[in-house]
């Protein structure tokens, strides 16, 4: 018994965790397992589990990247929609997770409830997007204008609907349970929906601030693991046993290096630099544009600390690539923990992987769990240090108000400017 209390204490399980599984009344899904394609099992059929499982992955890895590269070369439209199903994927992974804990009880309209509040906080984000970015279209078309007009009142009453329907749905002696189902439910539109939302906004910033990031986390997660196989020694967190420090480090310095050389080479194409953009003439994306200040090379001094030991007085490169370092270093130091709070998740239901759709590396969400956190930070960066005023949005909205309102704002400008003394020629215009 104290054996077992131990090993319970070892999971971070607590007595009141064993209570609370008995009272829902389901045990603990069972680990899942991957489905590893036949050919694989019998072509590394004599190799050790150890060096079976690192072939799987490294051949289903190459895949991942060859499908990511196929997909940017389709366009902003495309990557779009795959975040878009990414989204779906993962929202369903963790709502079956739930399901499969507490499905002795049959609860009435969980499901449903859970996919019809997906739906309305994907009208509400998509819909404000469309709003934003594809203005000048909603504007000629009668119907957009409408929903354009009315959307957050729209996005609330379906809200409502559901939380009304969820009351209604409350059964007797199961009300605790269904508030927990109600959270976990939201809590997965938080992680899931809102970071996928903010994934959308830095690919129209320009796909450079959608691949970068992505691409370190890739990185990170491939030389955290090629480090920690081959040199790994030191635990890093118990959260994941089989993180080493080795690897940690390793993957830091590696992803710098690759975010660096990956910057250096998207600065100079226009389809990964300029802002992704509709064009209402073609009713298209466009990605062309005049390069900004942050995609042209310029030169920088080198500290004279490190001029002797580079032989080196001055170096030319990208502003981007300063702001590269900042973003490959936030991928290798904090975006792991999103993989550590995963892994917790995890033992706290004691699974193995969120699901089985890739062989060798789980499901989706198991290898978009450090993404979500970096999409968040990318979004804050470029808010908190790239984006200025868009005077294009500007004159949109300004263009959507009436003739005395558009009148006022001009007189107002003028005024303004005439103080500053830039319309001094023209004051009796």
């Amino acid at each position: 018994l104290q054996e077992s209390e131990s090993e319970n204490k070892l999971d971070g399980e607590t007595a009141s965790d064993s209570e609370s599984r008995s009272e829902f009344g389901g045990s603990a899904p069972a680990p899942t397992s991957d489905d590893t394609p036949e050919v694989l099992n019998r072509a590394l059929s004599n190799l050790s589990s150890r060096w079976k499982n690192w072939w799987v992955r490294g051949i289903l890895t190459l895949a991942m990247i060859t499908f990511f590269f196929i997909i940017i070369y389709l366009g902003p439209m495309v990557l779009m929609m795959i975040v878009m199903c990414v989204q779906i994927k993962c929202f369903h992974e963790i709502i079956t997770i739930g399901y499969n804990v507490y499905h002795s009880y049959d609860l009435p309209w969980f499901r449903t409830l859970s996919w019809y509040f997906l739906l309305c906080v994907n009208y509400f984000f998509y819909g404000e997007t469309v709003t934003d970015y594809f203005f000048t279209l909603v504007q000629r078309e009668e119907p957009l204008r409408i929903l354009s007009k009315y959307h957050r009142f729209i996005s609330f009453a379906l809200y409502l609907t559901g939380f009304c329907m969820f009351v209604l749905s409350l059964v007797k002696k199961h009300y605790r349970l269904q508030f927990y189902m109600f959270g976990w439910t939201h809590v997965t539109l938080l992680i899931v929906v809102t970071q996928s939302h903010l994934i959308i906004h830095n690919l129209f910033e320009g796909m450079i601030w959608f691949i970068v990031p992505i691409s370190c986390v890739i990185c990170n997660d491939i030389m955290a693991y090629m480090f920690g196989f081959f040199f790994g020694r030191t635990p890093l967190i118990k959260l994941s046993p089989k993180k080493t420090w080795e690897g940690f480090i390793g993957g830091f310095f590696a992803t710098v290096l690759f975010g660096l050389l990956l910057s250096y080479v998207m600065s100079g194409y226009r389809c990964f630099t300029c802002p992704v953009e509709f064009n209402n003439d073609t009713n298209s994306f466009t990605v062309d544009c005049e390069p900004s200040e942050l995609f042209q090379l310029q030169e920088y001094n080198i500290p004279a600390v490190l001029q002797s030991a580079l032989g080196w007085k001055t170096v030319r490169m990208y502003p981007f690539q300063i702001h590269s370092i900042a973003l490959s270093t936030f991928a290798s130091l904090i975006g792991p923990f999103g993989g550590f709070f995963a892994s917790g998740f995890k033992r706290a239901f004691k699974i193995k992987d969120f699901a089985n759709t890739i062989p060798g590396h789980g499901g989706i969400m198991d290898r978009f769990d450090c993404q979500y956190l970096m999409a968040t930070f990318v979004n804050v960066y470029i808010a908190s240090f790239i984006r200025g005023p868009n005077p294009s949005k500007l004159i949109q909205q300004f263009l959507t108000l009436r003739p005395d309102q558009q009148l006022h704002i001009f007189n107002t400008l003028k005024a303004h400017l005439v103080d500053k003394g830039m319309l001094g020629g023209l004051e009796d215009a």
